[in-house]
């Protein structure tokens, strides 16, 4: 059994949420839903957990074990400017699970410091749980975009973050939400799960496409928020063509580094563009207070279950991408 240190604990994991997946190729690099990386050796995948806790070091006062927990994945140095500014995704020593030389939860036991570690209210489930992790990673999204009461939001991309993202707003007063995706089954889920209207786009230019959502919509001088959940350069050129003047773009999609970008809308609009990346200070807890207050249902995005020994079943149901959200897998017995 692993040594537990002083302010540790050792959960016992029940669940593990995916939506992306494996292949490992003869260079052996790891390629997850588009995203490369380098690991020269096999790596245990996983960041979307929760857990029991098995025990805990001789420091911890939280949490005691038989509690049921969420796991957020990533552990900072705490010590750097962007720990003690609470932007520790951003710190330089950040450790995160299946992010290599780490390895991930899908295991049975997972060693994580005690205030990385979110006890579950009693009436939420260890899958809501594990799907704390991508609905914090939406709450940072609308963070960064000062998503607030009233605004028109328009969201590119109709997967999981965009969903996520698309609830986060609906919470935080949004008054229309528009999601944008090629995918007419993925828009079906916008509409039940973050309650927005729907465009599918055409052949056209960005920026027609862009004045197509603005006429449909009735948006007027255009959007207050737009938000790329896609990485794709069309969505991310027709999400600056959409804004309003002093609009506000979040960058939260991963795609190619270098893209043809409408620097100059931006600057003649007084566009603010920011990125965003995982996830900083009080976005758990916030999280886990928008399901355990029942002003998100995180249970709508599952659409596959696994045991453990189905786990490979389970990755390759995600590859084939029929018609699945969140595939959940349960802890190792």
């Amino acid at each position: 059994m692993t040594h537990i240190t002083s302010k540790y604990i050792l959960s016992r994991l029940g669940y593990a949420a995916y939506n992306s997946a494996l292949i490992w190729s003869e260079n052996r690099a790891i390629y997850i839903t588009g995203l490369r990386v380098e690991s020269e050796d096999p790596m245990i995948l996983g960041h979307e957990s929760s857990g029991i806790v098995h025990s805990v070091g001789k420091e911890v006062e939280s949490l005691k074990p038989g509690d049921r927990v969420a796991v957020e994945p990533g552990f900072p140095c705490r010590r750097c400017v962007y720990c003690k500014s609470g932007n520790y995704a951003l710190c330089p020593r950040l450790t995160f699970a299946a992010t290599p030389p780490v390895d991930g939860t899908l295991q049975k036991y997972y060693l994580a410091p005690e205030d990385f570690c979110y006890k579950l209210p009693d009436h939420v489930t260890f899958e809501e749980g594990a799907l704390i992790e991508p609905l914090s990673v939406g709450v940072e999204i609308c963070k960064r975009g000062n998503v607030k009461g009233g605004d028109v939001v328009v969201i590119f991309g109709a997967g999981p973050i965009g969903l996520v993202v698309a609830a986060v707003a609906r919470a935080y007063g949004a008054r229309k939400i528009i999601s944008v995706d090629l995918v007419s089954s993925k828009l079906e889920y916008a509409k039940r799960f973050g309650g927005a209207e729907v465009f599918v786009p055409g052949k056209g230019t960005s920026e027609e496409t862009a004045k197509q959502i603005i006429e449909k919509f009735s948006l007027g001088d255009g959007a207050d928020v737009a938000i790329d959940a896609t990485g794709a350069e069309a969505c991310i050129q027709t999400g600056i063509y959409v804004l309003k003047r002093a609009g506000r773009f979040v960058q939260a999609g991963m795609g190619k580094e270098m893209i043809s970008f409408p620097i100059t809308t931006l600057i003649s609009k007084g566009i603010v563009l920011v990125g965003s990346f995982r996830y900083s200070e009080g976005c758990y807890r916030e999280s886990l207070r928008l399901v355990s207050d029942g002003i998100v249902d995180l249970k709508m995005m599952i659409t596959h279950r696994f045991s453990f020994k189905e786990a490979v079943k389970a990755f390759e149901t995600v590859k084939d991408g029929n018609d699945v959200l969140k595939v959940m897998i349960s802890g190792l017995e």
